[in-house]
């Protein structure tokens, strides 16, 4: 099998930018080992990442507290593939983004979960965990595929 000479590149898109999309380029990125390029917008971004996002994936060894939120204008260039991770980006999203490989991973937002700070962090880790396993067979996936010419 030809080896890549270059990264893949995966955007992740959600609406803020603040949680889910900030954990899935942390993720991916980690995951990737450098075979991975990830990067994440947001069709409307907050400007700024929610802390239980950092914890979370601090817990896991993996540091996006330099990450910050950002609209799809701010990421350029092409993208190998690009994944929705909400209704509201996959219909927000810019067709020219889409036609890239595309994914769509409706995944809850755990910044809108009820309850203490202890619910909250726990429905960031259940997200943070099915990203994992979500991503990590992206990964397979993507890596198995024939490197372009």
């Amino acid at each position: 099998m030809k080896k890549r000479s270059k990264p893949i590149r995966v955007l992740f898109v959600c609406t803020g930018n603040a949680a889910r999309s900030q954990m899935a380029e942390g993720l991916a990125n980690h995951l990737g080992k450098g075979r991975i390029e990830a990067k994440s917008a947001g069709t409307f971004p907050a400007g700024f990442v929610v802390g239980h996002a950092v914890a979370v994936m601090e817990e896991h060894g993996i540091d996006i507290s330099q990450q910050y939120s950002k609209g799809i204008d701010d990421v350029p260039g092409a993208f190998d593939c690009v994944v929705t991770l909400c209704d509201s980006a996959v219909q927000e999203c810019p067709a020219p983004l889409l036609e890239a490989r595309h994914e769509h991973w409706p995944t809850y937002d755990p910044s809108f979960a009820e309850g203490g700070p202890d619910a909250v962090r726990e429905a960031f880790r259940q997200v943070r965990d099915r990203l994992e396993e979500q991503i990590t067979s992206l990964i397979d996936r993507l890596l198995a595929e024939k490197p372009p010419k």
